[in-house]
């Protein structure tokens, strides 16, 4: 493993996500496994240091998506019994303008910004955009408005609130309702504990393919 020399490459101040970032750069060069060890074990040691670690998400793990999950249900569950639903539903789909509904299409667009800026704006926590999809869709975002997309259609889908999907439009128009509301209760479940343990996400399916090569 290559190490650096020289008091001036270093910076004055050095933050944990700068540490983190080395880290990252460093494991895609190593090519030994005794050297991913040694990478794992500082990863270990930093994910340790509760004063510093504790106000800073770096990793998307299969936690953060149950955490999520819970999040988006207990935020969710008391609008699915509110007739109200069926009114704004309604609502999106007859404001059209050339066919496209506006106001359906504003709502999911809000969707998006007002998650994506709970996420990354909002000081809730530091949370970093590890590894992004294509290398621009954040990993978390987009867990998290898949999740919450989830939520909202399996709940008023078993709770009989979408018309049986006769109209899959307006089916849509309603469930979105509901996804606003479950969008932020999955970002609250998935940032407020902070760190979560867990696998990463990026490293599940490197497990499940280990695990078919052992049992062969």
């Amino acid at each position: 493993m290559s190490k650096r020399t020289g008091s001036d490459e270093l910076p004055e101040k050095t933050e944990m996500k700068d540490v983190i970032q080395q880290l990252d750069e460093l494991e895609e060069t190593v090519d030994s496994a005794e050297e991913q060890r040694e990478l794992n074990d500082v990863r270990v040691a930093l994910e340790r240091l509760p004063n510093t670690v504790s106000k800073q998400i770096e990793k998307y793990t299969t936690r953060d998506v149950a955490e999520g999950f819970v999040g988006s249900i207990i935020i969710s569950l008391p609008l699915l019994v509110e007739d109200g639903v069926f009114d704004i539903g309604e609502h999106f789909i007859e404001n059209t303008v050339l066919g496209i509904p506006v106001w359906l299409v504003g709502n999911v667009t809000f969707i998006v910004i007002m998650t994506w800026a709970l996420l990354y704006w909002a000081d809730f926590r530091e949370v970093r955009n590890a590894k992004p999809f294509f290398g621009i869709l954040p990993r978390r975002l987009v867990g998290v408005l898949f999740i919450s997309l989830f939520t909202s259609s399996l709940l008023m889908t078993l709770w009989g609130r979408v018309g049986g999907w006769a109209d899959p439009l307006e089916a849509f128009a309603r469930i979105s309702v509901i996804w606003a509301a479950a969008a932020f209760g999955a970002v609250l479940g998935d940032i407020l504990p902070g760190q979560s343990k867990g696998t990463e996400l990026r490293k599940v399916p490197e497990g499940v393919s280990e695990s078919f090569r052992s049992d062969d």
